[in-house]
């Protein structure tokens, strides 16, 4: 019997009888081929039911009935499987996986090339070795499937690098990632050659450094982001103040019950003395400062006028309020009357308010 070259079609033979017979195997095996659609491929076993007329393309090492027929197309049909041997450029529709699938000698593959393991992909425009994905367009899009998403750059090892890289005319501009160690950078460059490290991020603690931050307490530089242990707000302008070489390492206001120290090294001192009798001309005491000054301060005091008036010289009878330098921790402060006028009679004192002001550092 004669069949044709591509789909092995049978011939009838000149005055052959039973003309029908052969004409209907002919029909049987264009009905089992053209609009070819499996129900799935890759299977090694038959199924246990078949229905009549389902096909399948025969996965590797298959068993049973279809044992030595991989990659072939098998139809149940009549209650018998029957094979049907593909030729190059052979298409067939898999229903299980919506996939059109060709043969192309060796083996089915997808419609349009197997898109695993592809060696470079370029969407209007070409790939390389380098650049295995090459894409020109005006936006690329990256969008979820019904949550969140991620885009994720992995390295091999923390030498490598991980990163973006934002180009001009093909030179780098500006780069963020993780380019030679775990931390987190982001630099700049104006020219593509000299590189600055505006932000690098340790990734042990999170803090920041780079040239975008202060590198000093003293650096007061346009543009540089203050460092928190540098700068002053709500957490630390009151506070203990301190200093080293006369820069400020502490708060910048540090307020006690009678005191006030300033991060510039100024001090203020007040308080609340009693004066006694010293002798019948002067009223005194010493003042022990609530801090202690750098050096002398410079101090002055003054009397309630009804208080003034109550002793024994009468107001317009007594001197100011006199403080002496003192020794940095302690004031002696004198009211004399003034000469001629009646003397402080024996027990008699008076409160003087009094202040100091001078340097702590």
């Amino acid at each position: 019997m004669f069949t044709s070259a591509f789909l092995g079609l049978p011939y009838m033979a000149p005055s052959q009888a039973q003309k029908h017979v052969t004409h209907n195997e002919a029909l049987r095996r264009l009905d089992m081929i053209v609009q070819l659609g499996v129900v799935d491929r890759g299977r090694t076993a038959p199924p246990a039911t078949p229905a009549d007329g389902q096909r399948h393309i025969v996965g590797a090492a298959p068993t049973g009935a279809w044992t030595g027929r991989a990659d072939d197309v098998a139809v149940h049909e009549g209650g018998a499987w029957h094979f049907l041997t593909p030729g190059t450029g052979w298409q067939a529709y898999v229903a299980d996986a919506a996939e059109m699938v060709v043969w192309d000698g060796a083996a089915w593959t997808p419609v349009g090339g197997d898109l695993q393991n592809l060696p470079g992909l370029g969407i209007n425009a070409t790939s390389d070795a380098t650049n295995r994905l090459a894409v020109s367009a005006p936006a690329t899009l990256l969008t979820h499937e019904g949550a969140g998403h991620q885009v994720k750059i992995n390295k091999a090892a923390p030498g490598d690098t991980a990163s973006l890289l934002f180009q001009t005319g093909w030179s780098g501009r500006a780069e963020m990632g993780t380019a030679g160690t775990d931390g987190f950078a982001i630099k700049v460059s104006a020219d593509g050659v000299a590189w600055a490290e505006a932000l690098v991020f340790d990734p042990a603690t999170g803090h920041a450094s780079g040239a975008a931050v202060q590198g000093a307490a003293t650096d007061t530089t346009p543009g540089r982001l203050m460092r928190a242990d540098w700068g002053y707000g709500p957490g630390n302008v009151l506070g203990a103040v301190a200093q080293a070489g006369g820069t400020p390492t502490g708060a910048v206001l540090e307020a006690g019950a009678d005191y006030l120290r300033l991060a510039c090294g100024t001090q203020i001192a007040w308080g609340a003395v009693t004066l006694t009798r010293l002798d019948a001309a002067t009223l005194g005491a010493t003042w022990t400062l609530p801090q202690p000054f750098a050096g002398d301060a410079f101090a002055q005091g003054s009397i309630d006028a009804t208080d003034a008036a109550a002793l024994s010289p009468g107001a317009a009878g007594l001197g100011p309020v006199m403080c002496s330098a003192g020794t940095g921790t302690a004031l002696d402060l004198r009211l004399s009357r003034i000469a001629g006028q009646t003397d402080f009679a024996p027990g008699e004192s008076c409160t003087v308010r009094v202040t100091a002001t001078g340097r702590w550092v």
